[in-house]
């Protein structure tokens, strides 16, 4: 039942993306939609960004996830290597727990 499931899903998925290249010369937007899409697509990722960052299981993370996530915010913009705004993350969020802050 549950490979049932996942196939299902699977087709699906390809379902939707093999209609968008397929239909995208058959589908006419207005401008205006058109300059929201890349808007919605970025403000969609960054509530899924800020919901993990914040959330667990439903309920609040503690403070010491929003800090490290916070941390390599800055690291980022910064402009720091990718490696060192994980690590940074990482070892804030640590130190943090280490500490007792929840």
């Amino acid at each position: 039942m549950l490979i049932a499931v996942i196939l299902a899903l699977a087709a699906g998925t390809y379902g939707f993306r093999v209609a968008g290249v397929l239909l995208r010369d058959r589908l006419d937007l207005p401008d205006w939609s058109r300059r929201l899409l890349p808007v919605g697509a970025a403000a969609l990722l960054a509530a899924l960004a800020a919901t993990a960052a914040v959330t667990e299981a439903g309920r609040f993370a503690g403070w010491a996830r929003p800090a490290g996530v916070l941390v390599g915010v800055l690291l980022a913009w910064r402009r720091v290597p990718f490696v060192l705004v994980v690590v940074g993350a990482a070892a804030t969020t640590a130190v943090l727990r280490l500490l007792g802050v929840d």
